[in-house]
Formats: structure tokens, C-alpha cells, sequence
């Protein structure tokens, strides 16, 4: 499992988190940071937010170890009369992934993922032609 968290102080957060799950993450980069914990098993991902802003969950999401299986998750999901939104080869969270996108009753965010890669830069920003926002909530996912 895998849980994002929007945060107003990214040190502070790295700091607390490597102390409540005895781990330092796994990868580090500006405005990033991604534990690996074994115990419990989860993925947590930091994304900084604007200074000060209280922590909010940015997104929840599921990490495979195929395409096929994001594949799988995608046709399951439509055949259950969910809305998706597939991202194929896509740079996010400083990694090359396929995913499929769903939301909750909520309008939480899920991804169902595989990282294929790393990669060197963060993702798409919102302000690039045409791409949908990298780690994000914003509507344009869910549309």
C-alpha cells in the first residue's frame, strides 16, 4: 500500500516519520521523499506543500509488480462500473510507471501502479501542454 501525504514541512516530516518507522527513506529528492518500510508494509510518500500548511493526503495508491497486472486492475475496475484513468509510460514521483487512476466515494484519489523505472526529474507539472498533473488531487485525474 502505498500513502502520499501533502506536507507544510517537508525536514520536519522526513525527520518524524524516519523516527516512527526506524527507517530513512529510500529515495530523496527536492521537494521528495519516499520510505520503503518493511513493517509495517507501506510505501509513504512525502510531497512538499506550501510552508505551513497542515499535512493532507495527496493520494492513496497500490503498487504492483507487472503492467499486466495494472492491465488486470484497469479492466476489473471498468467491469465494475468504475471511471478510470489509465497513465501509461508516464514520469511521476521520480519514477517511469504505468497506472490507472480511480476515486473514491470521497473523491480520494487511487492509483494502481507499477514503477518500471527511475527517473531523474519529478513528472509532468500542471503547466506543461497538455499533461496531467504528476501526484496530484486536482479534478483533471478524476474528469
Amino acid at each position: 500500500m502505498q500513502l502520499a501525504l501533502r506536507v507544510g514541512d517537508l525536514e520536519g516530516s522526513i525527520a518524524f516519520y524516519s523516527k516512527l518507522f526506524g527507517a530513512e527513506p529510500a529515495k530523496l529528492r527536492p521537494g521528495y521523499a519516499n520510505f520503503a518500510i518493511a513493517e509495517p508494509p507501506l510505501k509513504l510518500v512525502l510531497l512538499e506543500g506550501e510552508s505551513g500548511q497542515d499535512t493532507a493526503i495527496d493520494h492513496l495508491g497500490v503498487e504492483v509488480g507487472s503492467t499486466e497486472q495494472v492491465s488486470n486492475a484497469t479492466d476489473r475496475l471498468k467491469a465494475l462500473g468504475l471511471f478510470t484513468e489509465v497513465e501509461e509510460d508516464t514520469t511521476c514521483c521520480y519514477a517511469r510507471q504505468d497506472k490507472v487512476w480511480v476515486h473514491g466515494p470521497g473523491r480520494e484519489p487511487w492509483e494502481v501502479y507499477v514503477v518500471k523505472a527511475d527517473a531523474q526529474n519529478f513528472g509532468a507539472s500542471p503547466t506543461e501542454e497538455g499533461a496531467t498533473p504528476c501526484c496530484t488531487t486536482d479534478e483533471a485525474v478524476s474528469a
